[in-house]
């Protein structure tokens, strides 16, 4: 295994939270976009249909499993890090699901994209986030896959535990999706709080 260079930040820290930047001025400039829509034009905002509200609980839950998977990494612990990692992907994989169901139920009550500007801002908002989190299953059905394929004799267990580059790939992988689901949150708080306060 060849030995790697020592950085302060390593440089794909440093990708990750440019990446992270960009994505929030993204989701910032939507938000303030549509508070500016809303107020400008008095356009009352689209409800949020319920399937919002368990979308949000099923990727808090994915976020607890990958933290489980993390500290199993940490602690050695092969078959609690294995299938906390399935955990993860199954929920996300449902996650995506449920968010085709929610947008299903905006069309059961004829709220479709053209339906008015708060509509539209609402399908492209969570559409977003929808395309960010589905740009992350394939790495973490990489490390599933990489996991179960892998992890199979004392000796491979050692030798993937001990490798720094997954080690740092997992800390990245958490990021993101942590990172994804308190963007959940935010979004699930602020179409709700424009709701209310009508």
């Amino acid at each position: 295994m060849a030995k790697e260079r020592n950085f302060l930040i390593h440089p794909s820290y440093i990708i990750m939270f440019l990446l992270l930047a960009g994505i929030t001025a993204l989701f910032l400039g939507f938000s303030a976009a549509y508070l500016y829509n809303r107020i400008q034009q008095g356009i009352p905002p689209v409800k949020l249909p319920s399937m919002f509200y368990w979308n949000t609980l099923l990727l808090i839950f994915s976020s607890i499993s990958l933290i489980y998977a993390k500290n199993s990494y940490k602690k050695d612990q092969t078959e609690s890090y294995k299938y906390a990692l399935l955990t993860t992907f199954v929920l996300t994989i449902l996650f995506l699901i449920a968010q085709v169901m929610a947008w299903m139920q905006l069309q059961n009550q004829d709220i479709f994209i053209h339906f008015s500007n708060m509509a539209a801002y609402l399908y492209v908002i969570s559409g977003l986030h929808f395309l960010h989190v589905l740009a992350g299953v394939p790495f973490l059905f990489w490390f599933v896959l990489t996991a179960f394929r892998e992890m199979k004799s004392p000796v491979s267990v050692l030798l993937y535990f001990s490798d720094v580059t997954k080690k740092r790939k997992l800390q990245l992988l958490n990021i993101y999706w942590h990172f994804l689901d308190l963007l959940w949150i935010y979004l699930v708080v602020f179409f709700l709080a424009n709701y209310l306060i009508q």
